[in-house]
C-alpha cells in the first residue's frame, strides 16, 4: 500500500486486534515498536518485506495467542529473543532474510527458548548471521516440526545426534554453514523428502551414510561439497520418488551404478568433480536423466567425449502464458497491459519464488507452469477474489538456485484492482494459504511490485467524468431518441408476433427437445443455469485445441473460464449421439438437485443450435486414475489414499441415503473420481446413473451398463441394479488405491489377484508384491489389513453380503482414527475454535489440505504421509 514511516506508540492501543499484515511496504522502517507487545489477542503478525531495523523486541513474547509470526526479509539485527519461547501456540515462525546474530536460544529452567515451541511446524531461520553451535536442547521428541531451515548462517560444531527426534520432519536445510564433525545420522526421519547439507566441512569419510537408501520418501538430496566419500549404493537411485541428487564436489569414487530399476521420477544426478572411474549402462541412462560426471576420472580418461561429461546447463525452459486462441492482443495505453484473454487492464505484478521445486527437466517445465497457473486462478476464485486470469513468464533460477517466476494477476470486470482488493490479494499469498502443485513444494514467497494507485485513481476519475459528460450528452441525445422511438413503435408491432413465437425457446430452453429421439421426456431442472452456445464458444476460445482436456464416450471435454474468473469443465456431446442425449438428460436432472462437497458440481448446460453441452466446476488435479498411474505427477501416500477413499465413499453415501429420490451411480471407477486442489475426492460423471423411484425401492431392472472390471456380477446376471452394485464398484476402486493396478491387467482380475496373494497370518497380509511401491513404507501402513478386509467385503459375489455405503464410511473413519487422523468434518470445528465461528479461515496445510492435524487448532500436528 506504499506506506511510509515508523510504527508509533499508539500501535499498542489496538488491544482487540487479531490479525495484522503490513507486508511489502518498503517505506516502513525504524525499529519494531515494543508497544506491539500489548496486542495480546493477536494471532497473526505479518511484517514481510519491509525495512525494519534494530532488534526484535522482547515484548514479542507477550503475544501468547500468536499462531503465525512472519518477520522475514527485513533488516532486523541482534539475537533472536528468548521470549519467543513463550509463544506456545505458535505454528509458523519465519525470520529468514534478516541480520540476526548470536546463538539459538534454548530454555534452561529460568529463561525460555525455541525448544518450548512444541506445536510449531515451521522454523524458518535461514539467511541470517546466527553463530555458535546447534544446541542439542533445541530438539526434543515432543516437537512437531515439518520444516527446519537454518541455512546460510555461521553455525559451527557437530549436528546434534538428537536431531533424529524430529520424526515428522519433511524438509531440512542446513547448507552454507560451518558445521563439522560426522555427517549426521538421519535414519529415523522416515518422512524426510527434501534435504540440503551442502557447503559444510563434515569429517572426511570413505563410507556413504547408511541412511541414504533407507529414507524412502526422499525426493531431493543435496550434499554438494561436504567431504563425502566412498561408492554410491545402487539402492539410492531406487527410492521411488527420487527426482534430484546433487553430490558434486566430493570424493565419491568407484563405479556408478544406476542400472537396477531406478526411480521413474529421476531427473537430475549431479556428481561433478568427484573420483568416479566407471558408469554401468551408460548408454541407457545418461540420455534419459540429466547426468553430470564432469571432472571425474571417467571423463578425464575419455577426454570428455561422453555426453555426461558436460556440466549441466540451466534446466528451466522459457515460458510465457500464451494469448488465448482466436484472440488478438489489443493495443493498450502505455500504463495498461493486455491480459491472456486480450483485455487491457492494470495487473498486480511481482515475482513468485519457490525455494525447493522438485522438477528439473525442460520437458516438464512448461507442463508444470500451466498447472501452477490453473491452480492460482482456482485459488483466487475460491477466495472470492476478482481475478480474471493469471500470466506467468520468465521462469529462471537465481543465485541461490531458487525458481523465480514473474506473475501478472489481471482484474475481473474492471480495468484495475482497488486498494482493498490489492490488500486481500497480497495477504492471500503472504499468509501461504495458497497450496501450489506438489512439484513446486510448499516453500515459497512472493515479492510484489508496488501497485500504481495513480493509474487506479485516473481510471476511477475517468469513469466519474464520463458519467457527468454522459448526463449532458444524454440530455441532448434524448430528444433525438424520442423521435426514433416513435419510428420504432411502428416496427415493434410488426415484430411482436415473431418475438412471441420465439419466446418459449428462451423461457423454456428445452422447447425444441424431441422425446422421439430416444433420449426420453424433456429434462426436469432444479436451478441449473442455461448457457447459449455463443457464450460457451467465448469461454473456450471457440473450443480450441489448447483448451481440450479429455475425451469420453459422451464426447469432448474442454476447459473454460467464466467472466468472473471461475474455471469450468465443458463436456460437449458428439453430434447426433442418442447415447449422448440420454447421458445429457440424466446428468442435468440428477446433478441439478445434488449438492455435496464430494460430488462434482454442475454449473449449467447448453441446449442450443443442436448442441448438448454440460458445464461443471473445473477440478484442477484430474482423475484418481491419473494420480495412481503417475500421469498427474501427484504422489499419493497411504494417508492421502485413505482420505480419498473416505471422500468418495461419502459422496456415494450421499447419493444413496440423502438424495431425493436415491441415486445409483452405476459407473463408479477411478476415472470418475476427481481430485480438487486439496486432493478432496469428488464423484463425477452421472451419465449412466439411475434414480430409484422412492426410498423404499430396492432395485431398478435395466440393461447392464458400466465399465468392464467394475460391474457388479450379480447385476450382470440378473439385470437388477441396486445400491450394492455401487458398493461392488467402490470395492474395486479400493483395491486400485492400494495396488495402482487396472481392474483387469494382463488377463489378471484385480480382485482375484489380491485374494491369491494375501496371507492373513502375516503382517500386512503378505501383500508386499502387489502393493503400489509409492504408497509408503510397511511401518507406515497402519490399518491396511482392515482396509483390505473392507474392500473384499465390498466385492462379495452377492449383494446382501456387501456393506451399505454408510457402513463403508464408518469403517473408513474408524481406520483413520486408528492412525490418529481427524475426519474432514472435524476441520470446520477445529478452525472455528481458532478464529471464531464467524470467520472462515484456512490454515496453510489445513485439515482440508493434503496434510492433516490431530488435536485442536492450537496444537496442529502433522501426521505421517
Amino acid at each position: 500500500m506504499n506506506l511510509n514511516g515508523e510504527l508509533p506508540d499508539d500501535i499498542g492501543k489496538f488491544t482487540e486486534l487479531q490479525s495484522r499484515d503490513l507486508s511489502y511496504n518498503e517505506g516502513l522502517s525504524g525499529s519494531l515498536n515494543p508497544q506491539i507487545g500489548n496486542l495480546r489477542k493477536l494471532t497473526e503478525l505479518y511484517l514481510v518485506g519491509c525495512s525494519f531495523t534494530g532488534p526484535i523486541p522482547d515484548t514479542i513474547g507477550n503475544l501468547k495467542s500468536l499462531v503465525f509470526l512472519s518477520l522475514n526479509s527485513n533488516n532486523f539485527n541482534g539475537p533472536i529473543p528468548a521470549s519467543i519461547g513463550h509463544l506456545t501456540n505458535l505454528y509458523w515462525l519465519h525470520l529468514t532474510g534478516n541480520k540476526l546474530t548470536g546463538s539459538l536460544p534454548v530454555s534452561n529452567g529460568i529463561k525460555p527458548g525455541l525448544d518450548m515451541l512444541t506445536k510449531a511446524n515451521h522454523f524458518h531461520l535461514g539467511d541470517n548471521q546466527l553463530s555458535g553451535d546447534i544446541p542439542p536442547g533445541l530438539f526434543n521428541s515432543n516437537m512437531t516440526l515439518i520444516h527446519l531451515r537454518l541455512d546460510r548462517n555461521s553455525l559451527i560444531d557437530n549436528v546434534p545426534s538428537n536431531i533424529n527426534n524430529l520424526i515428522n520432519l519433511q524438509l531440512m536445510y542446513l547448507h552454507n554453514n560451518e558445521l563439522f564433525g560426522p555427517i549426521p545420522n538421519l535414519t529415523g526421519m522416515s518422512h524426510l523428502n527434501n534435504i540440503d547439507l551442502s557447503n559444510n566441512s563434515f569429517d572426511q569419510s570413505e563410507i556413504i551414510p547408511s541412511w541414504f537408501s533407507t529414507l524412502q520418501e526422499l525426493r531431493t538430496i543435496k550434499m554438494h561439497n561436504t567431504n563425502l566419500g566412498g561408492q554410491l549404493p545402487a539402492a539410492l537411485f531406487r527410492i521411488p520418488q527420487l527426482q534430484t541428487v546433487d553430490l558434486s564436489d566430493n570424493r565419491i569414487n568407484g563405479t556408478l551404478d544406476i542400472s537396477s530399476n531406478p526411480s521413474s521420477q529421476l531427473q537430475l544426478v549431479d556428481l561433478g568433480n568427484n573420483r568416479i572411474v566407471d558408469f554401468t549402462q551408460r548408454d541407457q541412462y545418461s540420455a534419459s536423466i540429466g547426468l553430470n560426471l564432469a571432472g571425474n576420472t571417467i571423463c578425464k580418461e575419455s577426454n570428455g567425449r561422453e555426453t555426461f561429461c558436460s556440466p549441466p546447463r540451466n534446466n528451466t525452459a522459457s515460458y510465457s502464458t500464451p494469448y488465448s486462441n482466436n484472440c488478438e492482443p489489443p493495443s493498450c495505453d502505455s500504463d495498461l497491459v493486455s491480459s491472456p484473454d486480450c483485455q487491457c487492464s492494470l495487473p498486480y505484478t511481482g515475482l513468485i519464488v519457490f525455494k525447493a521445486p522438485i522438477f528439473s527437466s525442460e520437458e516438464n517445465s512448461t507442463k508444470y507452469m500451466i498447472s501452477l497457473q490453473d491452480s492460482l486462478v482456482a485459488f483466487f476464485h475460491k477466495e472470492s477474489l476478482p481475478v480474471a486470469s493469471v500470466s506467468l513468464k520468465n521462469p529462471k533460477r537465481n543465485e541461490n538456485d531458487y525458481l523465480e517466476i514473474k506473475f501478472e494477476i489481471f482484474p475481473s470486470g474492471e480495468q484495475s484492482f482497488n486498494p482493498t482488493e490489492i490488500s486481500r490479494l497480497g495477504h492471500s499469498l503472504t499468509s501461504s494459504t495458497f497450496l501450489p502443485p506438489e512439484v513446486f513444494y510448499f516453500i515459497y514467497y512472493f515479492k510484489p511490485e508496488p501497485y500504481n494507485y495513480t493509474i487506479f485513481q485516473e481510471i476511477s476519475a475517468t469513469k466519474h467524468k464520463s458519467s457527468n459528460a454522459g448526463f449532458i450528452v444524454g440530455l441532448a441525445v434524448g430528444c433525438c431518441v424520442l423521435v426514433v422511438l416513435l419510428v420504432l413503435a411502428g416496427m415493434y408491432t410488426f415484430r411482436r408476433k415473431e418475438t412471441v413465437k420465439r419466446a418459449p425457446e428462451h423461457s423454456q430452453p428445452f422447447a425444441l427437445w424431441d422425446p422421439t429421439s430416444g433420449s426420453g421426456d424433456v429434462p426436469r431442472l432444479n436451478g441449473a443455469r442455461s448457457f447459449t452456445f455463443e457464450e460457451l464458444q467465448k469461454y473456450t476460445n471457440n473450443f480450441s485445441e489448447i483448451n481440450h482436456i479429455g475425451r469420453g464416450g459422451y464426447g469432448m471435454v474442454y476447459k473454460g473460464s467464466l467472466p468472473n474468473g471461475q474455471l469450468i469443465a465443458i463436456k460437449r456431446a458428439q453430434t447426433g449421439s442418442s447415447q449422448g442425449g440420454i447421458e445429457f438428460k440424466n446428468e442435468i436432472e440428477l446433478l441439478s438437485r445434488v449438492h455435496h462437497k464430494n460430488v462434482v458440481g454442475l454449473v449449467g448446460f447448453c441446449f442450443d443450435q443442436g448442441e448438448q453441452i454440460l458445464v461443471y466446476e473445473y477440478i484442477v488435479n484430474g482423475t484418481l486414475k491419473d494420480s495412481l498411474s503417475g500421469r498427474s505427477g501427484i504422489r499419493l501416500d497411504w494417508t492421502r489414499r485413505l482420505k480419498i477413499a473416505l471422500g468418495a465413499a461419502k459422496g456415494l453415501q450421499y447419493l444413496h441415503d440423502h438424495a431425493d429420490p436415491p441415486i445409483i451411480h452405476r459407473d463408479i471407477k477411478s476415472d470418475n473420481i476427481l481430485l480438487d486442489e486439496r486432493l478432496v475426492a469428488k464423484v463425477a460423471d452421472f451419465g449412466l446413473s439411475k434414480p430409484l423411484s422412492d426410498a423404499d425401492t430396492t432395485h431398478v431392472t435395466t440393461k447392464v451398463k458400466g465399465t468392464m472390471g467394475y460391474v457388479d456380477p450379480e447385476y450382470y446376471l440378473t439385470q437388477q441394479l441396486t445400491e450394492k452394485s455401487d458398493t461392488y464398484s467402490f470395492g474395486v476402486v479400493m483395491l486400485e488405491l492400494i495396488t495402482a493396478k487396472n481392474p483387469i491387467e494382463k488377463g489378471q482380475y484385480i480382485v482375484r489377484g489380491v485374494k491369491e496373494a494375501m496371507n492373513k497370518s502375516k503382517e500386512l497380509y503378505d501383500l508386499h508384491e502387489v502393493l503400489d511401491p509409492t504408497i509408503g513404507l510397511s511401518s507406515q501402513l497402519k490399518g491396511l489389513e482392515r482396509f483390505v478386509d473392507l474392500a473384499l467385503r465390498c466385492v462379495e459375489q452377492l449383494g446382501y453380503q456387501r456393506p451399505a455405503m454408510s457402513e463403508v464410511v464408518k469403517e473408513l473413519e474408524s481406520i483413520m482414527e486408528l492412525l490418529g487422523l481427524n475426519h474432514v468434518e472435524s476441520s470446520s470445528s477445529t478452525l472455528a475454535s481458532y478464529e471464531g465461528a464467524t470467520k472462515d479461515y484456512n490454515y496453510p496445510y489445513s485439515n482440508d489440505s493434503i496434510f492433516s492435524y490431530s488435536g485442536g487448532c492450537s496444537s496442529p500436528k502433522l501426521l505421517p504421509k
